[in-house]
């Protein structure tokens, strides 16, 4: 992990402009370059999202405030290995082949009242979020960029609906309680004499339907193209990085991909990342859309339901345990 990879050129990792999707305007040849970037290296950058830069501002410094806090304070809001609510101590994520992920995060989802049938029912990922009383500053941070992260998940869908010549509407029907979960990251400096499979983030695809992250001016997210080279995705102000998960390349029948992606923090200083991982409702039904198949391209991955996939995915990562089972 010595040698820096490249920076990704404009071809490879391009920047749209949501701005006809932001302000209602024609959005179908935005459409036609989101098509394009899902196709070669599912990861793009988006400009004039409608996510204020006030709230980005808010919730990195909450990040920060929060990851300052003495470890026993954090210890204190440990997740809920079902749930997924609260904090996420170094060493419990751990890709097959790598030593455990160099990071710590905090996470949020859909906030449902205690007495939601779901919740009751302890269906996975549906939960009322953990905010400790002590820290007001975090949840007010956290509520306001999500509900804009949120938002902007939902018009990516109709966008990418179009793309695949969807009626704009085919994916919002499946968000009527999403699974949308939010992760505050802190990756501490990576020690330059750390094991060559050691890694801020291990190699690896997202699980879900698209990632919306914003990462701060460190940098440090590298992708691997379909040839095998790894290349970095710098910082670009003003901008998000969104990535296609494995869920979206199963519905489009591996037309859009999903690519290996890793973090490295080869800076000496502290990190920080706010991925919006944007999913549809747990029972929505994932198989070929009727486009992204034929009879001489068959559906090759059997249906599921999204949150029943999600949730055999993280499975495979998150060590808890033994007397937990982790969602």
């Amino acid at each position: 992990m010595t040698d820096l990879p490249r920076v990704a050129s404009p071809d490879e990792v391009p920047v749209l402009d949501l701005t006809p999707l932001t302000q209602g305007g024609d959005i179908r040849e935005l459409a036609r370059q989101l098509d394009e970037a899902c196709r070669n290296t599912g990861f793009f950058y988006i400009s004039n999202h409608g996510v204020p830069e006030r709230l980005t501002n808010e919730i990195f410094g909450a990040t920060r405030r929060y990851f300052a806090l003495p470890a026993e304070a954090r210890e204190a809001h440990v997740m809920d290995p079902v749930y997924r609510r609260g904090f996420m101590k170094q060493g419990i994520n751990q890709h097959p082949g790598f030593q455990p992920d160099l990071k710590e995060s905090y996470e949020i989802g859909v906030d449902l009242p205690a007495d939601d049938p779901d919740v009751t029912a302890r269906l996975p990922l549906h939960a009322p979020n953990q905010w400790p009383e002590e820290l007001p500053w975090l949840r007010e941070a956290s509520e306001a960029y999500f509900a804009a992260t949120r938002a902007l998940g939902e018009r990516m869908l109709r966008l990418i609906a179009v793309a695949l010549d969807l009626p704009e509407d085919h994916f919002l029907q499946y968000t009527q309680k999403p699974m949308v979960q939010m992760r505050l990251f802190h990756y501490p400096p990576q020690p330059p004499a750390s094991p060559e499979n050691a890694f801020g983030v291990a190699p690896h695809t997202d699980y879900g339907m698209i990632t919306l992250l914003n990462q701060d001016p460190i940098g440090g997210l590298e992708l691997q193209k379909r040839d095998g080279e790894w290349i970095r995705a710098p910082y670009v102000d003003g901008t998000l990085v969104v990535n296609i998960g494995d869920l979206f390349q199963r519905w489009t029948n591996d037309l859009y991909v999903s690519n290996p992606h890793r973090v490295v923090n080869r800076t000496g200083k502290e990190r920080y990342s706010i991925p919006m991982f944007y999913n549809l409702d747990y029972h929505a039904p994932v198989e070929c859309l009727p486009g992204c198949c034929s009879a001489e391209n068959p559906p090759r991955h059997a249906p599921i339901s999204s949150g029943d996939y999600l949730v055999s995915r993280f499975r495979t990562v998150q060590k808890y345990g033994a007397e937990t089972e982790p969602a």
